[in-house]
């Protein structure tokens, strides 16, 4: 069967673990550059993936995002609040849209190179702080990919039901290596641990059972940096 696909990969975990987990229709992948404080380090770690599967990567430029939207994401670590993803703190974590408007050049893109459908990583656990990630969200922007284009692209959304523990699960069982991807939303050269992503990051790998000793070397790192 021919590769048909692109992917939108972030470089974390759950869209690396798609990369692998359906590496056989993945034709190109591509990486959005749009300001975030990890968008650096998730970018060297989707090249490396992509390397190893020999799918080829993309970079595209939206660094008006970052220039023009409002996020804490955007805003430098020290804008990031710590805690749980449920916790009305993580709101200011959102930019607006962003998945919206990542789909959309994902699609032009993907129309572009004669290929059927776009594939986006969202899951369960993104539901409750980040609209763009809803079910509602991804079947009306599928319908919209399938209206906008000549060949009706599909919107793959496969992980959208499954938690981030299921899919660190997913991704013990297709061997994939969590040391080459990257989730702290403060972007620093190491996970602070505290963060609402390195909090669901850390307890999707103990749910999988996935001890990755360079997290919590790094995590000790960055807790030792802020106390000199």
């Amino acid at each position: 069967m021919a590769k048909d696909a692109l992917l939108v990969l972030s470089g974390g975990m759950d869209s690396t673990t798609m990369l692998w987990d359906y590496a056989d229709d993945i034709a190109v992948a591509v990486t959005f550059q749009y300001g975030s404080n990890h968008n650096k380090r998730e970018a060297e770690c989707a090249r490396w993936n992509c390397e190893k599967l020999g799918i080829e990567w993309i970079e595209i430029d939206l660094s008006f995002m970052g220039e023009y939207f409002k996020s804490s994401l955007l805003e430098g670590a020290d804008a990031i609040p710590e805690g749980n993803y449920d916790d009305e703190n993580m709101r200011s974590t959102v930019v607006p849209f962003r998945n919206g408007i990542m789909l959309s050049v994902a699609a032009g893109l993907a129309e572009s190179r004669g290929l059927k459908a776009v594939m986006i990583a969202n899951h369960s656990g993104d539901h409750a702080i980040y609209p763009d990630c809803r079910p509602g969200f991804i079947k009306a922007m599928g319908q919209a990919i399938g209206e906008g284009t000549y060949e009706h692209l599909e919107l793959r959304a496969p992980y959208t039901g499954l938690t981030k523990g299921e899919i660190a699960l997913r991704g013990k069982e297709l061997g994939v290596d969590y040391s080459h991807t990257y989730s702290c939303y403060k972007g620093g050269e190491h996970h602070c641990g505290k963060c609402g992503t390195c909090v669901e990051r850390r307890e999707a790998l103990e749910f999988a059972g996935i001890t990755l000793e360079n997290d919590r070397q790094n995590e000790h790192s960055s807790a030792n940096e802020k106390e000199t």
